[in-house]
Formats: C-alpha cells, structure tokens, sequence
C-alpha cells in the first residue's frame, strides 16, 4: 500500500468535501493508498501539514479551495519536495481546477486522481511568496480574499461578482512600471494580473488557445481605465469576445517581471491577500511542481 497525505480543508465551498471525506477514501484505498488525513482549522495549516507530514507520502491531495491549494504548493517548495500533488476542488471558484478540467464532483476528482499520472506545470514565486495561478491588482482584487466565507458558501462564485460590484465604487487606477524581457510597460491601470490560468479571478477568462500552464512563461494582462464611455464600450467588447486588441488593454506573455509600484496597494495571490511592496520580482517557476490529473 502507498502512502498519501490527505489535507481536507472542512469550510471550502458548501463543506462538500467534509461531507464526502468516508467516499473520498475509499476511492484512494482502492486505488492502493493509505491516507494520512490532516484536516486544517487556520491559515497556515496546509503548508506546515505538507511540511511536517509530507516527506513520508507518496502523493499529497489537497480538498478545498484555490486557497487551500496555494498552501500545500507552499508547503511544498519550502520543504523542497517534488511530491506529486493532487486537487479536489471544492471552493467557491476553483479558477485553477476550470483551467485544468478537473471535476467539480469531488468523488469524481478523486477517481480523475486515483486514476490520473503526474502532469508538470509551472507556478510563480511573488517576492518571497508563492502562487499556483495568479498575482493580481486593482479592480477586484480584494474580493477574492474580502468576502466573508460564509457569504461564498451560501451564494458560490456569485458572492465574488457582488463583492466585486460593491468594490465598483471605489475603484481607483495604480501607476504601474512593469519590466519584461525586453519592453518596459507603465501607465495608471485600472486592473493587472500575472496568471498562468484561462480564469482570471473568477470574472474574466482568458483564450484557452493561447494560454500555456507549462511553458514557462505567464499571460501578462492590464486594463487602463476607460476615459469615456466609447473607450469603455471598446474595452468590454474586446473582453468579451477575447480579443485584447483595445486601447485600454494590454496583454503580454513574459518568463520574469520587475514591478515598480506603489507600497500601499494590495494584492491577491491565489484568492489570498499579499501586503504591497514598492518593488516586486515575480518570476515563473518552470515544470515546479507535478499534477495528477
């Protein structure tokens, strides 16, 4: 029998991981694993879970959401593991689980994974700090780490769209300096994303065609703020049918950024507040960590 390391995080979603974890194992038993189930009760539980515990397993699963994931990829580069890792997604959103076509059925995504080999991807690394799928700021940003939990359990990826129209109000734009291979980039932005995902933060999505998770490199997209409404009618018109060809908008793929910015302004990491720095490197990690899917 093989060792695997369970991390369930009991509060994601509508807790439908909690109330299928007696299904969830059975699944990997069957598949020839003995898991070592660790159940999180507070931030940081994941990475010092994977930390601790995950040097003896064969496989690490993570049950929860983009949150719960970013933290066992934590976990799992500070303990410097290649450990494979598997995903059950079963957030609010699950931006990275759409990107890869995981089952949003949890017994479903255990057998994808029971079933599945190690595919490589990439991740990024925000100063000191790790992220799975996306570093974003602006227009928003904060409500993928603002809206109470209880709030995405009872309403789902429709409490991110009213956290973010509530956000609508007080939006303002950022100077930005972005550095990327061999183009400087700077401008008041409305909106930026570093992302190595078709979903950006749950409301814009990306063309799967020209989004690569394994190439490593990241989809660079910023968004001016319109200065009228015939701008604004340009911008939505090109998010919508995915063609990124407006004056407002700003899409670059790049394998490292240096970003000069200002030192109050919030970001999101993943779904996770990131306190502001006035310089970042933000590098992509190639082929980092392996996926079973």
């Amino acid at each position: 029998m093989k060792q695997m390391l369970l991390i369930l995080n009991p509060t994601s979603g509508m807790k439908k991981a909690a109330r299928n974890l007696t299904e969830i194992i059975s699944v990997f038993n069957r598949a020839g694993y003995v898991a070592n189930v660790y159940v999180t009760a507070e931030r940081g539980d994941a990475v010092r879970a994977v930390q601790n515990l995950g040097g003896s397993a064969e496989l690490i699963v993570c049950c929860g959401g983009d949150g719960t994931l970013n933290e066992t990829v934590t976990g799992l580069m500070e303990a410097g593991l290649d450990t494979p890792i598997g995903y059950i997604p079963a957030g609010s959103t699950n931006d990275f689980a759409g990107s890869l076509h995981l089952s949003s059925d949890v017994i479903k995504a255990a057998g994808q994974i029971a079933e599945g080999k190690p595919t490589p991807y990439d991740i990024g690394k925000w100063g000191e700090r790790y992220f799975t799928y996306i570093a974003s700021f602006g227009a928003f940003t904060k409500a993928s780490y603002a809206t109470p939990q209880n709030m995405k359990n009872a309403l789902g990826h429709l409490a991110y769209i009213l956290e973010g129209i509530q956000e609508l109000s007080g939006i303002r734009t950022e100077h930005i300096r972005m550095e990327l291979d061999n183009e400087v980039l700077e401008d008041d932005y409305l909106f930026g994303a570093v992302c190595n995902s078709t979903s950006v933060g749950g409301i814009l999505t990306l063309n799967p065609n020209i989004v690569d998770m394994s190439d490593g490199r990241f989809e660079v997209f910023l968004i001016r703020a319109p200065r009228n409404m015939q701008e604004l009618h340009e911008c939505i018109l090109a998010l919508t049918n995915q063609t990124y060809n407006c004056k407002m908008i700003t899409f670059r793929s790049a394998g490292r950024l240096k970003i000069t910015c200002n030192s109050t302004m919030p970001w999101s990491l993943d779904g996770e507040r990131a306190e502001g720095k006035t310089e970042i490197t933000v590098e992509n990690l190639h082929h980092r960590i392996r996926i079973v899917h």
